[in-house]
């Protein structure tokens, strides 16, 4: 049976079925003014799962429609989890409506996601959706089957936690990704991209720096936290010092890549124009090399941000995203650090979106890129 199949058939069973345990369970009557709310949901659920069925997927029609019905049906389970409907978790309805509602959402991101439009609703507005139905869906199941916030709180008591410590969660992001992480992460970066120049034009250092290059990024980051705190100091340069050491070997190993990527015949063309290794260097070798270096910023982008947090762990101020993990945590206080990490996660993604966009604007010629633009 197909998905749209699928959501007819969870949308008709939960329309069914939602009624039924609300007289059983207790022999109390069916007050259908109490259902209305989740019948009409139901019902534009149905309406949109017929609406799929009738056309075909890449039509945007369907994608709007499907969304539209899941958006409104998605409306009566948080309804009922608050105590708003005299139905709840324990009526099979609701959990055939959960069910509905996330195949038709499911169908309308995948007709919208198979459509040619363009590239900021294929790389923005599908992802963004489908993050929002993962929402949901952990708002319903957390709620809805009790889960204790210890182990997994819902993302409505994370955003509380959010809202409340506002402050307190941007002198942490301050503290960690402003000042460790950037200053790390250039550092590590930019001295990876100038040795990698370096080895290239030399091969004794090529045999030399590149196997103390792996040994140094093979060592273990809670081996060189404490060290670098006690070189360093418990502020930010010890951070930075950590991810320096993290983003070094990367960054070195890509452009070593990158700067041997171009082929022999540019090579023999630029020597046959007279050209030295310098103009060789800037003119052929390092626009060729783009890609790879930009490779390494991306994954340096990620190690950063993880070396910052875990250095933190070791030793700081009483302020970082690490810091407060590790003093929240030992609190038991889950939902602050859930919060925490989900403002670590949207700065690294954020950091690692920059840098995409960076990438497109400066290697637009690469095929890659032509070959998505055809």
């Amino acid at each position: 049976m197909k998905l749209n199949g699928a959501a007819l058939l969870a949308a008709l069973l939960a329309l069914a079925s939602i009624v039924l345990p609300v007289g059983i369970g207790n022999g109390a009557p069916v007050h259908w003014h109490d259902l209305g709310m989740p019948l009409v949901a139901v019902g534009l659920c149905l309406l949109a799962a017929l609406a799929t069925l009738r056309r075909r997927a890449s039509n945007p029609i369907t994608g709007i429609v499907a969304l539209g019905g899941a958006v409104i049906g998605a409306s009566a389970p948080l309804a009922a989890l608050d105590g708003g409907l005299s139905v709840g978790p324990e009526a099979p309805g609701f959990w055939l409506l959960v069910a509905g509602v996330a195949a038709l959402a499911w169908r309308g991101l995948e007709s919208l996601a198979d459509l040619r439009t363009p590239r900021w609703i294929g790389a923005l507005v599908v992802p963004g959706l489908f993050g929002l139905l993962l929402l949901w869906l952990w708002q319903v199941l957390t709620v809805g089957f009790d889960v204790p916030s210890v182990l997994l709180p819902s993302p409505a008591r994370i955003g509380h936690q959010l809202a409340a410590n506002a402050g307190l969660l941007w002198q942490d992001f301050r503290q960690t990704f402003l000042k460790s992480v950037l200053a790390g992460f250039t550092l590590g970066s930019g001295a990876g991209f100038v040795v990698a120049v370096l080895v290239d034009r030399s091969p004794f250092l090529q045999r030399g720096l590149l196997p103390l290059g792996a040994l140094v990024s093979a060592i273990p980051i809670v081996g060189i936290a404490p060290i670098m705190v006690m070189w360093f100091g418990f502020d930010w340069p010890s951070k930075a010092a950590v991810i320096v050491v993290m983003t070094f070997f990367p960054m070195l190993v890509n452009t070593l890549a990158g700067l041997a990527a171009a082929g022999d015949i540019e090579r023999d063309l630029m020597h046959s124009y007279g050209a030295g290794y310098g103009q060789t260097l800037s003119k052929l070798r390092l626009p060729s090399a783009l890609p790879f270096t930009f490779n390494a910023l991306k994954i340096n982008s990620t190690l950063a941000l993880i070396g910052g947090i875990v250095a933190e762990f070791f030793g700081t101020p009483v302020v970082g995203l690490g810091f407060r993990i590790s003093v929240e945590i030992g609190r038991m206080n889950v939902d602050m650090v859930w919060a925490t990490i989900a403002v670590a996660a949207l700065a690294g993604s954020m950091f690692y979106g920059v840098l995409a966009l960076i990438e497109r604007g400066l290697t637009f010629w690469h095929p890659s890129y032509r070959q998505e633009q055809s």
